[in-house]
């Protein structure tokens, strides 16, 4: 059968040699010429790879059910991964698992050859890929180093070769020009090489540290003459010294006493080794060393740029006059809103009104029981007067004005029945309203003692604090009712005011100021001062700025269109503040303090809302002294 095979291939190879004989000129043209595949044929390294994304990075397809697109643009689901424990069992049961690895950018196994494998042998050895590859073959020198009989070119030199250069004159003259200057120096004297170090140790030098984030760790201290195991006469301290050395704080005791010995060998280990070598690790890692870049500031810009007071003026420098009557502590003041008159609320148990320019004592009302608080009422035409007496608060008709207003009082300041109980939060159980025959009055009954009193702009309307009840109090005159819409108050109360322009309420407990919109009736604003306890309160004119005192001495400004933070805190009372208040028509205010002075500062609030509220101390008044350590 071979012998068969072999004839019927001859027989096939001599026609065809006889066909493209008998075949002529024209057809072989139009017959196209075989082309050889193995022309276009590629190695395996050619081949296209199976995913066509690119560049593109993995991450985009990690929450995708395919890995990316083949070269049809059908996607390429990702395969299901391996555990641990399938891992284990395909290297058990495939011999050649170990030669297979994983293709992230495909998502497949991809077995390595022999070949492959034994090339990365090769190159984790260190050799060449290839053993056919010799590194060390001889050098082949393909530059012939005859002579040659004629030059590469033979063109004549251009002329520029024989004209001196136009730059290189130009240069020289910069050289003469400096030199004539004594920009440039010949014949210098050379220095002379300083102290250097021995053993040539020169890592500690200040070069190194040139441009180091970080200060390199100091050396430990060489030892000295003292510590030598056979020191001089002059480092060996007597038994005095040593015994001087027990009375010495432990920082300012030497650390280590010398001592002789006759040789080397008979020296003790030594006892603080351990210790002063922990010390060390400590001090290396525990102590930072780093640079910090020091900003040369001039402290006279960091002062800020206040007017001069002469600018400031008019504002109190001086006492003018003295108010003498009372004979106890005078612990509250009010002034009519007209600035003609004064009250004054005393210890002893009296409320008197002064006349402001004159000092004379206009009227004296005896309360038999130390006054709290005075308050006017801020409407001109209605002159009365609030007084905070123990458990009570007496409306006091002051007498002044003329026969209309004293009529428009009187009507105001009868007490006819008891008022009815509403259902809308009045509630008569609190405060009971009765006729007071004696200073011709109204007498409000409280549970506890009442601290303070305020006044709403329109003066129908006030509001008292009783903070034993933890009860801020809102009465109406006209009607003779009484609310308490705060009834769970977080916080002890301290004093609680209204806004001079619109229905805004503030109330300061001991920590903070909430501030409410009585329209609302939610809370809008709390205030953070950031002090110990809160001693009082006033409202700019304007209504957008506070000022708080405290009772470690402490003032803070408060501007509402800016942060619930304080804008200033002034710090300038030793004792504790009082009392703090605005002047009504000047960029004015003060604060009093248990110290027996009282500050006045320069508080100009302005309308751009751009520019903050200027702060400038002006003047400490002092006229009278403590009494029982009280201001």
């Amino acid at each position: 059968m071979k012998v068969k095979v072999a004839n019927i291939g001859k027989r096939r190879s001599k026609e065809l040699k006889k066909s493209k004989k008998s075949s002529s000129p024209e057809e072989e043209e139009a017959t196209p010429r075989s082309i050889e595949p193995s022309s276009f044929s590629s190695s395996e390294d050619e081949i296209a790879p199976r995913n066509t994304i690119g560049d593109v990075p993995l991450e985009w397809y990690a929450d995708e059910e395919h890995i990316g697109y083949d070269i049809a643009g059908k996607k390429i689901k990702k395969q299901p991964r391996k555990d641990r424990l399938d891992t284990y069992l395909a290297g058990v049961d495939d011999s050649k698992n170990w030669r297979k690895i994983y293709d992230e950018y495909n998502d497949e196994e991809v077995e390595l050859t022999k070949s492959e494998s034994k090339i990365i042998r090769r190159l984790l050895k260190g050799k060449t890929p290839h053993a056919d590859f010799d590194p060390y073959a001889p050098y082949v020198d393909w530059f012939t180093w005859e002579d040659k009989k004629f030059p590469l070119s033979n063109a004549p030199e251009p002329k520029r070769r024989f004209i001196p250069s136009k730059w290189e004159h130009k240069k020289v003259v910069q050289y003469i020009r400096a030199i004539r200057k004594g920009l440039i120096k010949f014949d210098q004297p050379k220095e002379e090489s300083g102290p250097y170090l021995l053993w040539g140790d020169s890592s500690s030098t200040d070069k190194d540290r040139i441009g180091l984030s970080y200060i390199p760790a100091p050396k430990p201290k060489i030892a000295g003459h003292e510590e030598s195991y056979n020191p001089s006469v002059e480092y060996i301290p007597t038994q005095e010294e040593i015994n001087s050395y027990q009375l010495m704080f432990e920082e300012d005791r030497p650390k280590f006493i010398p001592k002789r010995f006759e040789s080397l060998r008979s020296v003790p280990a030594y006892e603080k080794a351990l210790k002063e070598g922990f010390e060390r690790c400590l001090d290396l890692y525990l102590c930072p060393r780093t640079r910090k870049k020091r900003i040369n500031i001039d402290p006279e810009s960091l002062k800020p740029k206040l007017p001069s007071r002469k600018d400031l003026k008019p504002y109190p420098i001086i006492c003018y006059l003295d108010y003498k009557g009372h004979t106890g502590p005078v612990v509250s003041i009010s002034v009519s809103v007209t600035g003609q008159w004064i009250a004054s609320g005393s210890k002893d148990g009296t409320v008197r009104i002064w006349e402001v320019e004159t000092g004379r004592c206009l009227r004296v009302w005896e309360v038999d029981e130390a006054v709290q608080h005075v308050s006017w009422n801020p409407v001109p035409e209605l002159p009365i007067l609030a007084v905070c007496v123990g458990q009570d608060l007496l409306l006091l008709n002051t007498g002044l004005g003329n026969a209309e207003e004293q009529s428009r009082m009187t009507e105001l300041l009868n007490v006819k029945e008891s008022p009815p109980v509403d259902d809308s939060g009045l509630n008569t159980s609190i405060v009971r309203w009765s006729q007071h025959e004696k200073h011709e009055g109204i007498r409000l009954k409280h549970t506890k003692s009442v601290s303070k009193v305020e006044w709403h702009r329109k003066g129908d309307y006030f509001t008292t604090v009783v903070p034993d009840t933890r009860a801020i109090l809102i009465h109406q005159l006209s009607k003779k009712l009484t609310q308490n819409p705060f009834k769970k108050l977080h916080g002890l109360p301290v004093s609680a005011v209204f806004h001079p322009t619109r229905s805004i309420f503030f109330i300061a407990t001991k920590k903070n100021v909430r501030v409410y919109d009585l329209l609302k009736q939610k809370l809008i604003k709390k205030l953070e001062a950031g002090v110990r306890e809160i001693s009082s309160i006033a409202i700019h004119p304007a209504g957008d700025n506070v000022i708080v005192g405290s009772r470690e001495g402490k003032i803070c400004w408060f501007d509402m269109d800016l942060s619930s933070q304080p804008y200033k805190i002034l710090n300038c009372h030793p004792k504790d503040v009082t009392n703090v208040a605005f002047h009504r028509s000047y960029p004015l205010f003060a604060s009093s303090s248990e110290d027996c002075s009282a500050y006045v500062f320069h508080g100009m609030v302005y309308s751009d809302l751009n520019q903050n509220p200027l702060i400038v101390p002006l003047e400490i008044l002092r006229g009278h002294s403590s009494t029982k350590s009280g201001g």
